[in-house]
């Protein structure tokens, strides 16, 4: 089961009941984060966590509404006695961004390791995690993020039992071990059947709509997408800003099939994002208002 609160939908500033851009994920426990815009750590104070589990953190890029809460959020992990490193991912130069922030959080209780994303599409493995970072259409380098928890096909007894296997390997091939025995090689392809649907999240803010974030996000199970303007009025903002509008935003969630969208990062000029939503629907009926707080717990299907 993966667990998802959006803690902040705010873009540019913060405003009252609603906090800068960051999400959490929380995975067989592991919590990750994405953003750490200011407030972070109070929205998720408010929404019930704490920052000490969080072994993860990805930036999608250094704006300051992205990125402005980590000295206190690092700050407060280090005061929750966290040890164990952690391991922040994000566009180049996210070393010496951090460290320009750590000036007033220098001494802490963990390391902190960087990842440093250089290509259009990198991916990487982590705390059960396979995360496709892509590169995504803002003014400056800005990644959008595809968290997916795998799941392994079934473990067939009967196929074990015709190829001999001995019992006592059965449980590790499960795990997708390897073994061996008297110069004879088991793998779990010989007892595993064809790898079933897993979970997929996308996570995409500031950025224009392009082809590739269609194909990223293709048929997740929970797009989370900025919309930084519903007005009409505002699609010359948000094409010179670059940034999207709920109606590209839902034009992207259709194209991709996810199950459902939810809208996030809005301008601190939008006061109801309701008003907008039947239009929104039209184009893509699964698609709802990100609040802070809102959370999911998105589990594997259930098969026939």
């Amino acid at each position: 089961m993966l667990d998802i609160c959006l803690l902040g939908t705010g873009g540019m500033m913060p405003l009252p009941g609603r906090w800068l851009t960051a999400l959490l994920a929380r995975y067989n426990g592991s919590s990750l984060l994405i953003d750490c815009g200011e407030g972070t750590q109070i929205a998720m104070k408010e929404a019930g966590f704490s920052p000490k589990p969080i072994d993860t953190i990805l930036f999608t890029h250094y704006h300051a509404d992205h990125i402005s809460g980590l000295p206190g959020f690092l700050l407060s992990m280090g005061n929750s006695d966290r040890t164990e490193p952690v391991t922040m991912v994000g566009p180049k130069g996210l070393e010496k961004v951090v460290n320009a922030l750590r000036v007033i959080a220098p001494e802490l209780p963990f390391e902190i390791r960087f990842v440093e994303l250089s290509e259009a599409d990198e991916y990487l493995e982590m705390q059960g995690y396979r995360i496709h970072a892509f590169r995504v259409n803002h003014n400056v380098t800005c990644y959008a993020y595809t968290l997916e928890i795998p799941r392994a096909g079934k473990f067939d007894a009967e196929a074990a039992k015709r190829q001999e296997i001995p019992l006592k390997f059965w449980n590790p091939l499960q795990k997708g071990q390897t073994v061996e025995e008297d110069g004879v090689v088991y793998t779990p392809d010989m007892v595993m059947g064809p790898d079933r649907k897993g979970i997929k999240v996308t996570y995409c803010t500031d950025t224009r709509p392009t082809a590739h974030i269609v194909e990223s996000a293709l048929d997740s199970d929970l797009l989370i997408c900025e919309g930084m303007y519903g007005e009409h009025d505002k699609e010359a903002d948000a094409k010179k800003k670059k940034h999207m509008t709920f109606y590209e935003a839902a034009k992207i969630a259709r194209d991709a099939r996810v199950k459902q969208m939810w809208l996030t990062h809005y301008s601190p000029s939008m006061v109801d994002g309701r008003r907008y939503m039947k239009e929104v629907k039209s184009i893509f009926p699964e698609t709802y208002l990100g609040k802070d707080g809102k959370t999911v717990e998105l589990d594997f299907e259930e098969e026939l």
